[in-house]
């Protein structure tokens, strides 16, 4: 089962973790996005340690409660800082120079994306989960017909001085009818809000989005085997932006539709998820 550990990385920077697995396993760095947790991988991470990896899931930069700089600075959420979380809590479990996998979701999606492109030596795998490569979205964003721009409208309602409280308000109403909405149970609500269903936590996970700063400069083509598992009910990423992601991919690549799942894949399909991330997983050792 998977037990809650922490990891620091520096004086002012220690996370809470979702772990399962043996040290010295080959490791599976799983980054989630907005908004979650740690917990939306709970079923992935006990998946992989069931089949002989060290799974690890934190819960990042500013949902971890001693890992919270102050939001009103968001040069501490810019990606790079969240990029060098991965990197450094990777390095904190052992091998500095060891290759390792990775997955992400959402906004860990793009900082998987990122990571890839940076440091393709050092991946083993990726799996990214709803995000399509920042390239493609990027060209969805731009098409005449506004289908991506409205899907992703939100992000702009997030740079509102009083986002945190809007959507936190009426028992975190927002949220609660959103995940709803996709499908997510009850218990993984209950989970995400533990974590995220505070002020504090609220401020300091929109910070991502006031911090935005490179999240969609164009990148290299990805060479890291990659796993995309996208949900043709996601209402945040159209078809468009997912089919275009093959584009941007220079190694090898296979493209997962699952029908009628919505933006929070793991939560809402766990077991499809699990199913497609061990396979892929398993076809490129460390």
């Amino acid at each position: 089962m998977p037990r809650i550990e922490t990891v620091t990385i520096s004086p002012d920077l220690t996370f809470d973790a979702l772990v399962a697995g043996e040290s010295g396993a080959p490791l599976v760095l799983l980054l989630h996005g907005f908004a979650e947790s740690m917990n939306c991988w709970r079923a992935q991470v006990t998946a992989l340690a069931d089949m002989g990896y060290r799974a690890l899931a934190p819960s990042q930069r500013g949902y971890s409660a001693a890992a919270r700089p102050d939001p009103c600075d968001a040069s501490h959420y810019h990606i790079d800082r969240l990029m060098d979380d991965a990197m450094a809590i990777v390095a904190a479990t052992g091998d500095r120079a060891a290759r390792f996998h990775l997955a992400g979701h959402d906004w860990g999606g793009s900082i998987a994306w990122a990571l890839a492109d940076r440091f393709p030596e050092r991946l083993a795998s990726l799996t990214i989960l709803s995000r399509p490569h920042p390239n493609a979205f990027n060209r969805a964003l731009q098409m005449a017909d506004g289908e991506q721009a409205q899907r992703s409208s939100h992000h702009k309602a997030f740079l509102e001085p009083d986002a945190a409280a809007v959507v936190l308000a009426d028992d975190a109403r927002w949220l609660r009818e959103r995940w709803a909405a996709a499908g997510v149970p009850a218990q993984a609500m209950a989970e995400h809000l533990a974590v995220l269903g505070n002020g504090a936590a609220m401020e300091a996970a929109l910070a991502w989005y006031r911090a935005r700063g490179a999240i969609r400069a164009p990148l290299g083509p990805i060479r890291v085997p990659t796993l995309y598992i996208w949900g043709d009910a996601d209402d945040t990423v159209g078809r468009a932006a997912a089919e275009g992601t093959r584009d941007f991919i220079a190694a090898p690549y296979r493209f997962e539709v699952l029908p009628g799942v919505g933006h929070f894949a793991a939560d809402q399909a766990p077991d499809r998820v699990s199913e497609l991330m061990l396979a892929h997983i398993r076809a490129y050792p460390v």
